[in-house]
């Protein structure tokens, strides 16, 4: 928008400044010739009054000699032949003129072209009455003298008066781009989930009305949310009271693996009805990346989530790899988070592949992404673009289709991504890329070390 407004204004007034340059660049000139032959009547008038009274040579030549022009040899005198003057006529000076000029001169004044510029033919009545012409020489460099510079003046005021309308034009644009730039802006960060970006209402009165727009979408976004936090919050607490009936029941169970795995599961199921409450209930949902320091240590959680799960595998059958996880490795993903996504990839492992089939996550650690990989022996997915898909169960019984969502989920806000191919294993591998420096993504620079050390060390992982 503010270049178009700078190429409008540049159009208009160079088209103004053509319109009113060029006609008067012309008078110029004009004025620069009419000064010329002005200055040229006027020394021939100067010799009017000498042959009105003589012809002779040598008056003539003392008046001739004393105008600029005749000092300077450009005034001729043409006399015709008379008692006075002779038979044959008087001729002083270097006439130019031709001699049809001439006579066409005797009755009326005439500027003739000739080669070096223009004579001026005067006519004056003689004594005799008799008609004399007096010729002035107007070399070319007169006619135009001082039309040049001028020119250049009207050249130099006409580019100023094109800079000067465009830097009026670029400061008036800057002032309706900024604030559609600043809405812009707001946009954005309001689709990056930055909720408290408002507009300020300035600028001009349309960009003002969409300021007001914006500001009161963004307030009516933040109550919605709100209000679908409260909802959740209060759904989540409807749960606890069957929750707590199912923690009586598995009281009852008495000792044995599976009652210890039950009471386990309810434990687990309330501590996560727990965590959706508390961050349901949060006065200001986050908006800002996590700041130093902030997440978990991602072996630590495996680990217990693995000890959770292996109890089921143990009474499945299954064979357990765990593998890069015996240092902490810190990641910029809450706990429960990531606590999460590992359950969700685990439990869709136990929920669809057969008893006895075997399983392992291998955690790596680069210099600028930590990748997760959870694989496992089974048939594989056949469309891992349709299962990355949110809500995409397939056919799949007792499936929602969020659990991948959910990992994609928490590596996306990292900066990373979720893979899923064939692991080494036979069956499916889910990669889990989290970024350390919340930019790069999987397949580039550094990301492509960290792969090749992830495959050597999975085919470690597998022959454990």
């Amino acid at each position: 928008m503010r270049w178009a407004l700078v190429k409008v204004c540049l159009a208009v007034t160079a088209m103004v400044v053509i319109a009113f340059a060029v006609p008067l660049a012309l008078v110029i000139k004009e004025m620069a010739s009419d000064r010329a032959f002005s200055n040229a009547e006027r020394q021939a008038a100067a010799l009017g009054p000498t042959l009105s009274i003589t012809t002779d040579r040598v008056a003539l030549e003392k008046a001739t000699a004393s105008t600029e022009a005749g000092a300077d040899g450009r005034i001729a005198l043409h006399i015709p032949a008379s008692a006075e003057a002779g038979s044959k006529g008087l001729e002083m000076g270097e006439g130019r003129a031709s001699a049809k000029d001439i006579e066409a001169a005797r009755a009326q004044a005439v500027i003739a072209s000739v080669k070096g510029g223009s004579v001026l033919l005067q006519p004056t009545a003689l004594p005799s009455g008799k008609i004399a012409v007096i010729e002035v020489f107007v070399p070319e460099g007169e006619v135009s003298n001082g039309v040049g510079t001028s020119w250049l003046v009207l050249a130099g005021v006409g580019l100023a008066l094109v800079v000067g309308s465009v830097a009026v034009a670029d400061r008036l644009g800057v002032r309706m781009v900024q604030p559609a730039q600043r809405l812009a802006g707001a946009a954005q960060d309001l689709g990056e989930g930055k909720l408290g970006a408002r507009v300020p209402e300035e600028g001009p009165t349309e960009l003002r009305s969409a300021a007001v727009a914006f500001n009161s979408m963004a307030d009516q976004v933040v109550q919605l949310l709100a209000n679908e936090r409260e909802l959740a919050a209060d759904l989540s607490h409807r749960l606890r009271t069957p929750l707590t009936v199912l923690r009586l029941n598995a009281a009852s169970l008495g000792e044995g693996p599976a009652a210890e795995q039950t009471r386990a599961a309810v434990e687990q199921l309330e501590r996560e009805v727990d965590t959706i409450i508390r961050t349901a209930r949060e006065a200001k949902p986050q908006t800002q990346p996590a700041g130093a320091g902030a997440g978990c240590d991602a072996s630590e959680v495996i680990r217990q989530r693995m000890d959770f799960w292996s109890a089921l595998a143990e009474d499945e059958g299954r064979e357990v790899r765990l593998a890069g996880v015996d240092r902490p490795v810190r990641i910029p993903v809450a706990r429960a988070e990531l606590a999460a996504a590992l359950d969700a990839l685990l439990g869709n492992i136990f929920r669809h592949t057969a008893e006895g089939t075997a399983l392992s996550v291998d955690v790596h650690n680069g210099d600028d992404a930590v990748i997760v990989l959870v694989s496992d022996a089974g048939g594989g997915i056949s469309d891992p673009a349709a299962a990355l898909a949110r809500g995409n169960s397939g056919a799949q019984a007792g499936s929602t289709g969020l659990g991948l969502d959910i990992v994609r989920r928490v590596a996306e806000s990292t900066g990373g991504d979720v893979r899923i191919g064939r692991s080494v294993l036979g069956g499916t591998e889910v990669r889990i890329w989290i970024a350390l420096d919340g930019g790069r993504r999987a397949g580039g620079g550094r990301g492509h070390r960290v792969r090749r050390k992830r495959r050597g060390t999975s085919r470690r992982a597998a022959g454990v």
